[in-house]
């Protein structure tokens, strides 16, 4: 006599599994199911992997070109800035090249103009290739650039001096606004010029401070050392001097400086007498003035002076301040020949100032004392 689950199993049903028996073990799938799933996902994957190929040979085809295309800006980026820095050095020893910026500032700027432009260029690039693989596994970009404008917009506007700063140091660069060598009046600080970043300035004061200048910072710029300069002297003379004797004696001094070195490299003019400046009741101004190098006004401001200065002396042409001869100060009247002599009441033990002085009154005597 055979068993229930033997007669069941012979007439090819499958034995019903007790309540007990299905809530503990699952049901163990055979191998027709096994065969159709088999068979389901390779007709899948038949029917799909023609659609990736094409898309990884596209993420494949703009990486490639992304960074092939980024390479070569790249490179063609060096090559302008090193094609500059060699044309700059090819002057140096010419006549032109003494116009030009010192060897330091053109290494800076050039640096500085390389490295802006090639981070630049690997932004754009390497961005939108970044997109573009992105919309080749068909992402919705509209929801992502959004996203990212908000954020730029917040980051920026939390970060406003900074990006101030740093668009001003750009087109200060770019626009060979300042660099080092060069003596600059910023407003807020005045100085030698040691170092140009993208956003700070670096300058060198007088007194040998330096000064960290922001470039957001920066209303405007005074560069004493672009184009030329303006020497200018003003001679005080008196009112009673020659203006013929003294317009041919600094001409005189202008002629000869003019032809002298190193004076005549310095000025990029003839030193001009202009005229009177003003005229007051016992002096007045000649004003003279010539265009010089730049940041050598000073200079030739100094070396104007001394001259004249011997020159009138040579010439008995009498300056303000100052006598111009050993008569000159003989004849020059006693500052202290108008003063009146002491008062007498001045000294308490003479005979006036007793005369003046209060009688005090005696205290009456008692009696019998």
């Amino acid at each position: 006599m055979s068993s229930l689950p033997a007669v069941l199993l012979a007439a090819g049903a499958s034995p019903t599994p007790s309540p007990s028996q299905s809530g503990t073990a699952p049901a163990v799938p055979s191998l027709q199911d096994a065969q159709q799933s088999a068979t389901n996902a390779a007709s899948w994957v038949e029917q799909n992997w023609s659609t990736w190929l094409a898309m990884g040979l596209q993420i494949l085809l703009i990486v490639v070109i992304a960074v092939a295309l980024r390479a070569m800006v790249r490179r063609a980026i060096t090559k302008l800035i090193d094609r500059m820095g060699r044309t700059a050095q090819a002057v140096d020893g010419t006549a032109l090249g003494g116009l030009l910026v010192n060897a330091e500032r053109r290494r800076q700027r050039s640096a500085a103009i390389g490295s802006v432009l090639r981070s630049v260029a690997s932004f754009l690039i390497l961005g939108t290739a970044a997109l573009m693989v992105l919309s080749t596994f068909k992402i919705n970009l509209a929801p992502l650039l959004a996203s990212a404008g908000v954020a730029g917009v917040a980051i920026g506007f939390g970060a406003r001096n900074l990006v101030t700063d740093f668009l001003s140091g750009v087109f200060m660069i770019l626009e060979d606004q300042y660099g080092v060598g060069d003596v600059v009046d910023a407003g807020v600080a005045t100085g030698e010029v040691i170092e140009v970043g993208l956003r700070v300035t670096k300058l060198r004061g007088a007194d040998g401070e330096i000064w960290y200048v922001r470039n957001g910072e920066v209303k405007r710029i005074g560069n004493l050392s672009q184009g030329w300069a303006t020497a200018g002297v003003d001679v005080t003379v008196k009112t009673s001097e020659d203006l013929d004797r003294v317009k041919a004696t600094l001409d005189d001094v202008a002629e000869h400086m003019s032809k002298e070195e190193p004076w005549n490299e310095l000025l990029w003019g003839p030193i001009e007498v202009l005229g009177l400046d003003s005229v007051l009741i016992d002096s007045m101004v000649v004003r003279v003035s010539a265009k010089t190098m730049p940041g050598k006004a000073l200079t030739v401001e100094r070396e104007l002076r001394w001259r004249i200065k011997r020159a009138f002396d040579q010439a008995s042409i009498r300056i303000v301040g100052g006598a111009t001869s050993v008569e000159d100060a003989q004849d020059t009247p006693d500052p202290a020949a108008s003063v009146a002599a002491p008062s007498v009441f001045a000294n308490t033990d003479s005979p006036q100032a007793a005369a003046t002085t209060p009688i005090t009154p005696q205290r009456a005597t008692p009696p019998g004392k």
